[in-house]
């Protein structure tokens, strides 16, 4: 279906919650964050109705859809049978409700066109969020002096996920650029001067999955092995010269080596915590076999596990440790997934991301060995590393705790499948049709006694429209109902979803 509001309702759609913040106190800010996601809630519902649809089902696109339906509508059964607060409930599934909205909005057949605006929306929104996100932490944490009270606020939430993008630039399409080379050198800045050592972990997971996507045998993952290990090198140097200019973060990094070797109990207090949060979820939804079955709900309160008391020694009193009690979606998204939502409703999200992943990321190299000029494919592929940033980010916190990267996530997530259904009919279709036998047609058997109809005048056939044959020469056969997804398009198509200056 076409629509001349289509690109406005794709900007509103992605681009308001880039500036959406995390509010200094927990009782400011909620008029602005509120008429922040408005806008992004009607503009995903306005493309959903006027999105192309698919003519054929798909398992993994079925099978995706009804994992989400899983995790995120069937969450209001745990949250009626625990009886949680209901605002906290809101609060905490908002996330979760627009990862499904941006899963629903992309899984379409979209045309070219559309593609290459929501990857344009999607790279300028993220990077527009990483300078907000550095300037607002800045202003509000009293300057990089205070590097001890800054680094908390500085980080995008999305960080991973611009990375991935340009990532699929540098190691699978080869194309460098200043701006994108600024951008990346950036985004590592932001890492170390946060003092985040899961980030760093993070990007080199997806520096390590781009070189595996783009090696089809040993040999090429040898060679795109040294080229990523240079590119990380030289980055990666000039990133920690600059930071290392700063006394106060070169200190911070020395802390944050040595936490565990400075406490009384020789233990990193930021692992104990993050421990004793996971065995107190972990204690509460095995409590019980409803629990275990339905889950504690989004938005149940939680605290430290006491057994964790003693090796925070020296670091927390007994006082503060026992007042800690949280609402908020957990810092283990794996584990909160189980805790709110239990055996049926909780691990149905986890196990559609990675076995998405897995699928997707094995048939990337095949078609990219077998097919590397495919239309799609360059979309495909920034697609799976922007959805591969989701358990990246998992490392160090909860991807899905945040509104905007539950949004990021999500659309990546639909791009992804919505991509492969789209490539695996055309392109694994294609091959079956060279291998598969030619039957020859049997012969009817016509009486002897039946004579055939006097043929009629011979008609000309209709004169096809000019450029009918080229438009039908290595078209991707679209499956919605819109126009033929033509290959001779698709050139322009591999520098979407980053600027042009890129």
């Amino acid at each position: 279906m076409r629509n001349k509001y289509a690109t406005l309702w794709i900007w509103m759609c992605i681009f308001p919650l880039a500036l959406d913040y995390k509010a200094p106190d927990a009782d400011s800010g909620h008029a602005a964050q509120v008429l922040l996601v408005l806008p992004v809630l009607a503009a995903a519902v306005a493309l959903m109705f006027i999105a192309p649809r698919f003519k054929h089902s798909s398992p993994l696109r079925s099978f995706v859809t009804f994992c989400l339906v899983l995790s995120v509508p069937c969450s209001l059964i745990s949250q009626f049978v625990q009886g949680n607060d209901f605002g906290n409930y809101m609060r905490v599934i908002l996330p979760f409700l627009l990862f499904l909205l941006g899963y629903e909005m992309a899984c379409h057949p979209w045309h070219e066109d559309r593609i290459g605006q929501m990857e344009k929306a999607l790279f300028w929104a993220n990077l527009v969020a990483l300078i907000f996100t550095l300037i607002f932490g800045i202003a509000t944490s009293g300057g990089l002096g205070a590097i001890a009270d800054v680094r908390y606020r500085i980080v995008s939430v999305t960080l991973l996920a611009l990375q991935g993008v340009l990532l699929h630039e540098f190691v699978l399409a080869r194309r460098f650029s200043p701006f994108m080379l600024a951008t990346f050198l950036a985004t590592v800045l932001i890492e170390l001067l946060s003092v985040t050592r899961s980030l760093l972990v993070g990007t080199v997971m997806l520096f390590l999955l781009a070189a595996w996507m783009s090696a089809p045998s040993a040999r090429h993952l040898l060679n795109s092995a040294v080229r990523v290990f240079i590119v990380s090198v030289v980055i990666g140097s000039m990133a920690a010269a600059a930071v290392w200019s700063f006394p106060s973060v070169s200190k911070h990094w020395t802390q944050r080596f040595d936490a565990a070797a400075n406490t009384e109990t020789g233990k990193d207090p930021t692992t104990i915590t993050r421990l004793a949060e996971i065995k107190d979820q972990f204690d509460q939804v095995t409590s019980s076999t409803q629990t275990l079955l339905l889950g504690e709900g989004y938005g149940h309160y939680y605290r430290y596990s006491p057994q964790y008391l003693p090796d925070l020694a020296g670091q927390i009193t007994k006082k503060d440790f026992y007042a800690i009690h949280e609402w908020a979606a957990g810092h283990n998204f794996w584990i909160y997934q189980l805790f709110a939502g239990g055996i049926l409703f909780g691990i149905a999200l986890p196990v559609a991301v990675v076995f998405v992943l897995w699928h997707c990321s094995l048939a990337y190299r095949r078609w990219r060995a077998r097919s590397p000029g495919a239309p799609l494919l360059p979309v495909f592929g920034r697609a799976i590393l922007q959805l591969a940033a989701l358990p990246a980010t998992s490392i160090g916190g909860n991807p899905l705790g945040p509104r905007f990267s539950g949004l990021v996530f999500g659309i990546a997530l639909g791009l992804t499948v919505a991509t492969y259904c789209r490539l695996h009919r055309e392109l694994d279709a294609k091959a079956r049709s060279r291998v598969e036998p030619v039957v020859p047609p049997q012969a009817s058997r016509t009486p002897v006694g039946a004579r055939r109809p006097t043929p009629g005048p011979t008609q000309q056939p209709t004169r096809p429209a000019p450029f009918a044959s080229a438009a039908q020469h290595d078209a991707l056969q679209d499956t919605s109902d819109t126009e033929p997804f033509d290959a001779s398009r698709a050139g322009g198509l591999r520098q979407r979803g980053v600027p042009a200056s890129a």
